[in-house]
């Protein structure tokens, strides 16, 4: 190769690489052009999901606003906001009155052992039943277990008092109650499937469709309202006949010597 034609290549050469560079130079600007846009796009993104974050944090819960909502009172109630609930013989010269919270596990011990018996003293005419329900276990272990079975009762209510009983037995029952500690209530699927094991409350579209959007959850507040402002109650169950409140009876001997006590029966 001649001296001539060796430079000629090396200039060539020196061509070549100010024009690759100068292609790596505008490659490396429009990288940088879409970092820079990048990096904007995600500093809006993370301020848009902080603001974001934000409102959710600040939007009131679904009770929270069920507090404020309007009440639904269920069918076969009366008195402000639906909060009274009897069931009996309106002839009945007694009242028993139960007090109790879905999720407590010793209203489950009295309803398996006690609560057939108390619910045919009232089909039987004896007394008349009634209920106030509370939620006061939600706060105390953290969930809306209760509160939700008390709007999933309120649904049962509506369609019917047997209902309202029976779904409140299955509610309670050894096979569906479950451990205070576990929050299975808070579920409109679990509710929904105890309920489908109650005669008026199977396949009912209607008493599904106010469990899963929430028809009485205004009421049940309510409700467990009136259970925080009863006099006398300290615990679930509290159970008073007469507007006198007794020792819960564990047997169903001791619940007829209750009765027999309060002059209810001879």
């Amino acid at each position: 190769m001649s001296k001539r034609n060796s430079q000629a290549a090396k200039t060539a050469a020196r061509e070549r690489l100010r024009a690759e560079r100068e292609r790596e130079a505008k490659k490396a600007k429009v990288r940088r052009q879409i970092i820079v846009a990048c990096s904007a796009v995600g500093v809006l993104a993370i301020a848009g999901g902080v603001g974001f974050a934000i409102v959710q944090a600040n939007e009131p819960s679904t009770w929270e606003k069920a507090a404020d909502a309007k009440v639904v009172a269920p069918a076969n109630t009366s008195g402000t906001n639906g909060t009274t609930v009897v069931m009996g013989e309106s002839s009945a010269k007694n009242t028993v009155h139960l007090y109790e919270d879905p999720r407590c596990p010793a209203c489950a011990s009295f309803e398996q052992t006690v609560g057939e018996s108390v619910n045919k003293g009232m089909e039987d005419g004896e007394y008349k039943l009634s209920f106030t329900i509370g939620t006061f276990l939600d706060g105390n272990l953290g969930g809306e277990g209760s509160k939700n079975a008390l709007s999933a009762l309120g649904a049962a209510l509506n369609v019917s008092t047997d209902a309202f009983i029976d779904y409140k037995t299955a509610l309670y029952s050894s096979k569906y109650h479950p451990a205070e500690s576990t929050d299975e209530f808070a579920k409109d699927s679990y509710l929904i499937k105890v309920a489908n094991t109650v005669d008026a409350l199977k396949n009912n579209k209607k008493f599904q469709d106010a469990v899963e959007k929430g028809t009485y959850d205004a009421w049940a507040v309510k409700m467990s309202e009136s259970f925080d402002n009863a006099e006398g109650v300290e615990s679930t169950p509290t159970i008073k006949i007469n507007d006198k409140k007794i020792e819960n009876p564990s047997t169903v001997a001791e619940w007829e010597t209750a009765l027999k006590t309060a002059g209810v029966t001879q």
